[in-house]
């Protein structure tokens, strides 16, 4: 499979991988000047690239670093970031303060993480009764804490 990626500014790096057995690839910041998302502020982040996705069979995710969110209390606003298939804009990236301290991103900082997943796309068939399950209709906690 390949995915295309257009730099559309001269200074956009190209997503990479950490590791041969990272699944996601390190998005980085295309922006001139640091920005500092203040607690409770929602920013938007530019990646300065593109991607165009072999067809509408995949789906490419935005995940919060880990480090990031777990160190710094910064996620992505939407919580995961969908870019479809027939997209063709810039990659941006949605984040938020959650801490109670600002956050500094510099330029070419890695902000997020993209993964290529597949999709399954059902054709659906409106129906007035569900198969029964042991579970039916609950949740929200419904299978207990442990």
């Amino acid at each position: 499979m390949e995915l295309k990626i257009k730099r559309l500014r001269e200074s956009a790096k190209l997503p990479t991988r950490g590791t041969q057995g990272s699944a996601g690839m390190d998005l980085y910041a295309c922006i001139d000047e640091e920005i500092t998302i203040n607690p409770g502020d929602l920013e938007i982040i530019p990646t300065g690239i593109a991607i165009a996705l072999p067809d509408n069979t995949c789906v490419a995710y935005l995940y919060a670093r880990s480090g990031l969110g777990v160190k710094h209390g910064i996620c992505l606003s939407n919580g995961v970031g969908v870019i479809d298939s027939d997209y063709r804009g810039e990659v941006c990236v949605g984040l938020c303060n959650v801490s109670d301290k600002p956050y500094t991103i510099s330029p070419s900082e890695r902000i997020a993480q993209m993964v290529i997943s597949p999709v399954i796309i059902p054709e659906l068939i409106e129906t007035d009764n569900l198969d029964a399950t042991e579970r039916g209709a609950g949740g929200f906690g419904s299978t207990g804490k442990q």
